[in-house]
């Protein structure tokens, strides 16, 4: 479950409360994926992290 969703601007650029909103979101993502045991290598984090 999301718990925002941000809104990518039109200039290419985030606000900070648009930043957050993704880092959140994020983060809830991840808590949801540790219980219900969806786990990834490190390798495979820093990849997806990147991507962003």
């Amino acid at each position: 479950m999301a718990i925002a969703k941000a809104i990518r601007q039109q200039e290419d650029t985030y606000s900070i409360e648009n930043a957050m909103n993704i880092l959140y979101s994020k983060l809830d993502e991840a808590i949801d994926d540790l219980e219900n045991g969806r786990v990834i290598s490190e390798e495979e984090m820093w990849a997806e992290l990147d991507a962003i």
